[in-house]
């Protein structure tokens, strides 16, 4: 799988609200920064997916303009645009940021070791 396979397949996962579809493209070290906080290994980052899920209702998110700085065999940066909607309180929303994905292998499989999600600057 390259990794942009590897991308592709985690943005799916994610759209599925099920973090067990998500947690197998985890290092179990992972460590995730998201506006609303630091999140260390795959308990951590467990608990911030659900809040999100259950706070924007049936989330759509999409991951666009990938830019990778990094592709080695065993290591892969990259830097994207992401966009999410869903429904806040039953009422549509939707909204853009920008995000960093750090991948590397363990035993042969991408995971993510590290992702960074901002809202976009003013």
């Amino acid at each position: 799988m390259t990794p942009d396979e590897f991308l592709h397949a985690y943005e799916q996962r994610t759209n599925t609200h099920d973090f067990e579809q998500v947690k197998p493209l985890l290092d179990e070290h992972a460590v995730y920064w998201f506006s609303d906080g630091s999140f260390r290994g795959t308990e951590e980052i467990k608990q911030a997916f659900e809040k999100t899920w259950d706070f924007v209702r049936e989330e759509r998110y999409a991951i666009e303009q990938v830019q990778w700085l990094v592709r080695t065999e065993e290591s892969a940066v990259c830097i994207y645009t992401f966009h999410w909607q869903g429904l806040i309180g039953g009422k549509p929303e939707q909204g853009v940021g920008r995000g960093t994905s750090v991948l590397h292998k363990v035993d042969g499989q991408w995971k993510v070791i590290h992702e960074h999600l901002s809202p976009m600057p003013a």
